[in-house]
């Protein structure tokens, strides 16, 4: 999955259903669909603001056939597709945990241990070859300069390590690297240097109280395992709320007893592996959510705007009242009506270059370009 920003305004219907049939393999070609982030506060700071429209963070979903055993030799339909993967973030691994007769699990059994296994195995031979690869066009290189020697020496020693993991069946991620080591691999794309979620797919009987489901408890135990991120979800709950009216969709949940959709669920802990961040800009014109990596300063905020904001940053001026977990200033800065208001009861403050942006934050930049 792809993370971008700013892309999808609130009014935008998502993505039509991804291609699904009750046989292996209906995906050949890739099913992408950008899907807008739930984020209520962006409807009251639009409200608040007046603003003429909302425009969320947006998650950009790459969906690929299933992977079976010997994909790498050229089983099923071989593992040439995981080349559509290979700029995504983080891979989410959706693992079935449901009994059902009618629909066909390609293995003949459900397994989520065994499925797993399989997948992250076929991931390792991908990265192998990719590796094996690289190292070959290394040792016919020659490096122009001292720089680049010392950049090829840095890449062949990581990847040899991350090579040894691999054939030991561990990811490229649990190979420690250092900042330059990791900057030199990084564009191979490693499949199994990203980041996973396991999504643990149930029957909708079983969406209220996972743990209850045998299967569900086995891939915690292994996602523990992995350090892997897992979220528990019903396809077929998600795929009956896309025929919903918005405004049907809280009353569906509550009637399941859980108050979350499963992509809210799934977003919020890709936020959360991947170290991220939302921060909004709001004002008449319109109502924004910019999402950033933990730990950026102001001016790097001001950067995911545009490049140009970043050169010209002066200082921010930051809301206080959206800096978790301030969240009695949060509703202080609603209670105050607008922007001005809150400026007037003191939480509108100045920031400079050094601040670190927070989860929340609204922010107006004063730029000089």
């Amino acid at each position: 999955m792809k993370l971008t920003t700013g892309e999808t305004p609130t009014n935008k219907v998502e993505n039509g259903k991804a291609q699904a049939a009750n046989f292996p393999f209906c995906t050949i070609e890739p099913n992408v669909g950008i899907v807008a982030v739930p984020d209520p506060r962006l409807t009251v700071l639009s409200d608040l603001s007046k603003s003429q429209r909302a425009v969320p963070a947006s998650i950009e979903f790459v969906d690929i056939a299933g992977l079976v055993k010997g994909a790498s030799q050229g089983e099923g339909l071989g593992n040439k597709f995981l080349s559509h993967i290979r700029e995504v973030d983080s891979i989410l691994q959706v693992v079935r945990c449901f009994e059902d007769n009618d629909i066909v699990h390609v293995s003949g059994k459900v397994d989520p241990k065994s499925d797993i296994d399989v997948i992250n195995l076929e991931l390792v031979f991908a990265d192998v070859d990719q590796i094996e690869k690289r190292l070959e066009k290394l040792k016919k290189g020659k490096a122009k300069d001292s720089q680049s020697k010392l950049k090829e020496e840095a890449e062949r020693s990581a990847l040899e390590r991350i090579q040894k993991a691999l054939m030991d069946g561990k990811p490229a991620r649990s190979v420690p690297l250092t900042d330059f080591e990791k900057e030199s691999v990084r564009q191979l794309c490693l499949l199994t240097m990203k980041p996973v979620i396991y999504v643990a797919n149930v029957a909708e009987s079983d969406l209220s109280d996972p743990d209850s489901n045998p299967h569900v408890r086995e891939v915690m135990n292994l996602a523990t395992e992995l350090q892997s991120g897992i979220v528990t979800v019903s396809a077929q709950v998600e795929s009956e709320l896309t025929e919903l009216p918005l405004e049907e969709r809280n009353e569906y949940l509550k009637s399941l007893g859980v108050n979350e959709s499963g992509l809210g669920n799934l977003i919020r802990a890709t936020y959360s592996l991947l170290g991220l961040r939302t921060y909004f800009t709001s004002g008449e014109k319109e109502t924004k959510a910019w999402t950033i990596l933990a730990g950026m300063t102001a001016p790097q905020a001001a950067g995911v705007i545009h490049s140009d904001f970043e050169k010209g940053f002066i200082r921010a001026e930051t809301v206080g009242a959206f800096i978790k977990p301030a969240i009695v200033a949060y509703e202080d800065f609603v209670k105050a009506g607008s922007l001005a208001a809150a400026r007037e009861k003191g939480l509108l403050r100045s920031e400079g270059k050094d601040y670190i942006v927070q989860e929340g934050d609204v922010m107006l930049f004063r730029f000089n370009v």
